[in-house]
């Protein structure tokens, strides 16, 4: 399959080079096509691996993934162009975190709405889903790295897309018994809420090899 992988940063590298691992053709897009970091990850990454801007990425994906920083997420997206992202899925990491004010950072969206849920509104004939977001870069796609079940969170309002994203978290290495489905494109507020305490948890920790486990 062809994916697209907007940003460069520690998110979207370690999702790009999963994505590789298991199998699938990635273009690494930024903000120009000839971004230093996308094109040390090309290098490193193999003959699957290629890079572009964002609306060259997300114009080669047959699906999208959206690991930019959160405050750029909309003007990332605005670069893409909607007739790139047109009925094709985009799963979107990202987390509305505001930094202006130092740490810990607040939320941008919160309550009554979301990241996730304004993507969705403002480009409709995209099918969004929202996924982890709520770990570390390196647990996203080794989940095996934490010992014992620990849970990875979906939600959207198209229901094949949620079931081709599982799919690609199984690739990960994420168990069916640990992915839980919350509904609808509206439950990424419940997600992206959680970012406060797991930062603060960070801070508890020391580090950031740890996550969420859901006991029924």
């Amino acid at each position: 399959m062809k994916i697209a992988v907007l940003g460069t940063g520690g998110v979207g590298q370690a999702i790009a080079t999963k994505l590789i691992n298991v199998g699938h053709e990635v273009k690494m897009g930024s903000r120009t096509s000839n971004n230093e970091k996308a094109s040390a990850w090309v290098a490193s990454a193999g003959s699957k691996a290629s890079q572009g801007t964002f609306a060259e990425a997300a114009a080669f994906g047959e699906i999208i993934f959206s690991c930019t920083k959160g405050d750029a997420t909309l003007s990332v997206l605005k670069l893409v162009g909607e007739n790139n992202m047109d009925g094709k899925i985009l799963i979107d990491i990202s987390n509305p975190l505001d930094f202006s004010k130092g740490m810990p950072p607040t939320l941008f969206i919160c309550n009554d709405n979301s990241l996730g849920e304004t993507i969705q509104t403002t480009y409709p004939n995209v099918k969004v889903v929202k996924t982890l977001n709520t770990m570390n870069s390196v647990v996203m796609v080794n989940p095996a790295l934490i010992p014992g079940d620990h849970s990875v969170f979906v939600c959207g309002n198209d229901a094949n897309a949620k079931t081709e994203t599982k799919k690609l978290l199984n690739s990960f290495g994420w168990a069916d018994k640990n992915i839980i489905d919350v509904g609808d494109i509206t439950n990424a507020r419940g997600t992206e809420q959680l970012l406060p305490i797991w930062i603060r948890l960070l801070g508890v920790m020391g580090h950031a090899n740890f996550n969420f486990h859901i006991a029924k």
